[in-house]
């Protein structure tokens, strides 16, 4: 799964995307110093991984991970192709989710795009020219659901009404993703590809001198912004999460400790993206290789057996399960199996976040 990362040039952008990946990322005090997208795959924190490498005596751990892509900086008109408008809004259409750095920090030593820092003026801004940009996608295809709905093809109407919907929000400068949409409305939603569909974390960057104390005048104005639409707020400082990097894992635990953090923001952001997402992990263990497997919630076994070879899934007979805290609790798949806890499933079976499994098929 493809994350990008955006914002207002000076937010902090590429400096998280630094801290994220460790990739090194250009990061100046000036708008565009990130100009072609720069991407890096991060694992995502799963501590049962290490206990069953253990369990199993494990060559290889294989964490799940998630695609970050740091995307140039935007300005007004970008729709319309000012600044860099036309490469960001190319590049966002590729990535699942946004994950929207906002300034909630004073410094003026460092430039804001707009002179003043305000984070519900800088997200206004980027949903504005991403709600352009739809507005043009949602106008081809209102004309042609139009069409079919007058001539009385019944298929087109849900289509036609909802279109309608979303333009009016659109109009409004709103992201479509805050529209309120039954289940069969998202689900044809889904099939639109908006850009302001996507699901958002708005990252609240706040200087290093205020972690750990109460949210600052900024961070509450963010939050009560995507509480009103329904997205998720992190607050981070993305300055400790770059020296975060550069420490080894004594030091990193040593450096947590002082600041009161139980786990870096870094790790809580990875985690909160693959949630977003609606992901979820099932893991396979052995001596050669313990891995986490990524598949979305809701998935049945043959499809997730798939995710690792697509013979599993067009052979598949049969999963061999046991839960990842059955598992741990006994210390080995003999003891769950003479316990009765380890499940043969079959084809219907939805997988559940956590299954340990060997699946069973015949190509």
């Amino acid at each position: 799964m493809k994350l990008g990362i955006v914002g207002l040039p000076n937010v902090g952008k590429s400096t998280l995307f630094n801290a994220i990946t460790n990739a090194g990322a250009e990061s100046a005090n000036y708008p565009f110093c990130t100009i072609e997208p720069n991407v890096g795959v991060v694992a995502v924190p799963d501590e049962r991984l290490a206990v069953l490498g253990k369990l199993y005596n494990t060559q290889k751990i294989v964490p799940s991970v998630v695609e970050f892509v740091d995307i140039a900086g935007l300005v007004k008109g970008a729709a319309s192709g000012e600044g860099l408008g036309n490469k960001f809004l190319s590049h966002i259409r590729e990535v699942d989710a946004i994950v929207h750095v906002v300034r909630c920090f004073d410094d003026a030593n460092i430039i804001h795009v707009e002179s003043t820092v305000d984070p519900v003026r800088d997200i206004d801004t980027i949903d504005l020219e991403l709600a352009l940009a739809d507005i043009e996608s949602v106008k081809r295809r209102l004309d042609k659901a139009e069409r079919a709905y007058k001539t009385g093809d019944k298929k087109a109407a849900p289509e036609y009404e909802l279109l309608k919907k979303i333009m009016i929000v659109l109009e409004r400068g709103e992201p479509a993703r805050s529209l309120k949409t039954s289940d069969d409305e998202k689900a044809l939603l889904n099939t639109f590809f908006l850009l302001t569909s996507k699901p958002v974390i708005y990252a609240a960057n706040i200087a290093e001198s205020e972690i750990g104390k109460p949210d600052n005048k900024y961070v509450q104005t963010v939050k009560a912004k995507a509480a009103a639409e329904g997205a998720e707020v992190l607050v981070i400082s993305a300055r400790i999460e770059e020296e975060l990097t550069k420490l080894d894992s004594d030091e990193k635990a040593l450096y947590l400790q002082e600041l009161n953090l139980g786990e870096s923001g870094l790790d809580r952001m990875v985690k909160k993206c693959y949630s977003l997402l609606g992901l979820m992990s099932f893991l396979t263990a052995g001596e050669k290789e313990t891995r986490a497997w990524a598949i979305r919630k809701g998935t049945k076994a043959p499809q997730a057996a798939g995710v690792i070879h697509t013979d599993f899934e067009k052979g598949f007979i049969r999963a061999e399960i046991v839960s990842y805290g059955d598992l741990s609790r006994l210390g080995s798949v003999a003891a769950a199996k003479e316990k009765g806890l380890m499940r043969s499933e079959g084809k219907d079976y939805v997988m559940r976040e956590g299954d340990v499994v060997l699946f069973r098929f015949n190509v």
